[in-house]
This record gives structure tokens, C-alpha cells and sequence, in this order.
């Protein structure tokens, strides 16, 4: 599960010429961000992004799937296998990324509790 800093400094130089793109290591992949938001994934070689209903069409015909990462194929991630045409290519990559970065932005966060509630 590791991500070797050749394919991170790639996935950054790729989506940095769409928009400004961090990343940070999480559980031994790393996770990418966009406007503050995590939209993408890589692990172990793959780069993965952000689906629900509204872009997870665009990934299942390109014949990609899911990010799996403990092998279960019952447990997904919302995240799928990008295309390595799509990350070749400046004018698409912009249309991917634009999608995951809305999915990411609509994506629901657990509400906090609040530890001094009695």
C-alpha cells in the first residue's frame, strides 16, 4: 500500500496543470486534495477518484472499478480506478477532476459530537 515519490511527484504534476492540487499521506496511500477537499486517492501504483451517482457511469464504462482496500468487493470505497488515458490527457483529466471535486464538495460529513454535552 505504498505510493513511491516518482508517482506522487507524476499524479501532482498532472493534476497541477488543471488546478492546484495537494496531497498527504493516509493509511500508507495518499490522499489528494483540491479547494480543501479530498476528491482523490492513490495507492499501491493507481490513482483513484471520488464517484456517487453522478459520475460513477463515467468510470463503469471505461470498465474501471472501485477501490478495495481490504479486498472486500461487498465494502467499495466511493472512489474508482481513473483511466490512465484520462490522466494523460490535459483536456479530459479537467473534465474528470471538475466531477470528483463536486462530488467531493456535495459528499455529506458525519456530524461532530460535542464532548462537553451533558
Amino acid at each position: 500500500m505504498a505510493v513511491s515519490v516518482s508517482f506522487r511527484t507524476y499524479l501532482l504534476e498532472q493534476m497541477g496543470q488543471i488546478r492546484p492540487v495537494t496531497s498527504r499521506p493516509m493509511f500508507g496511500g495518499l490522499c489528494f486534495f483540491a479547494d480543501g477537499r479530498a476528491f482523490a486517492l492513490a495507492d499501491d501504483g493507481v490513482l483513484y477518484f471520488k464517484v456517487d451517482d453522478s459520475n460513477r457511469p463515467d468510470f463503469i464504462a471505461a470498465g474501471m472499478g472501485p477501490f478495495l482496500p481490504f479486498g472486500d468487493p461487498g465494502k467499495p470505497m466511493g472512489y474508482y480506478e481513473l483511466p490512465e488515458d484520462v490522466l494523460e490527457d490535459p483536456e479530459l483529466l479537467a473534465i474528470w477532476m471538475a466531477k470528483a471535486i463536486a462530488v467531493a464538495a456535495r459528499a455529506k460529513t458525519k456530524p461532530r459530537s460535542n464532548p462537553k454535552r451533558k
